[in-house]
């Protein structure tokens, strides 16, 4: 599938906590890091995503917040 979102880094799946509604997935993308998505547990189970296995981060966003 190609997608129009530019941002997209392909990672492997080192973290996914199902709840009972959302799934919170994180995915190691190199380098030392990571990138944590909340998704809900319906989309984690349609993608059939399982730690070990590799897949990709899309990042369409309008802003980015940096705090500290």
């Amino acid at each position: 599938m190609k997608l129009s979102a530019r941002n997209q880094l392909r990672g492997r799946v080192v973290s996914l906590k199902l709840g009972t509604v959302m799934a919170e997935v994180t995915l190691d993308v190199g380098g030392g890091n990571h990138i944590v998505a909340a998704i809900t547990r319906a989309s984690a189970e349609s993608l059939g995503l399982r730690e070990g296995e590799e897949a990709t981060a899309v990042i369409k966003a309008t802003e980015v917040l940096v705090g500290k």
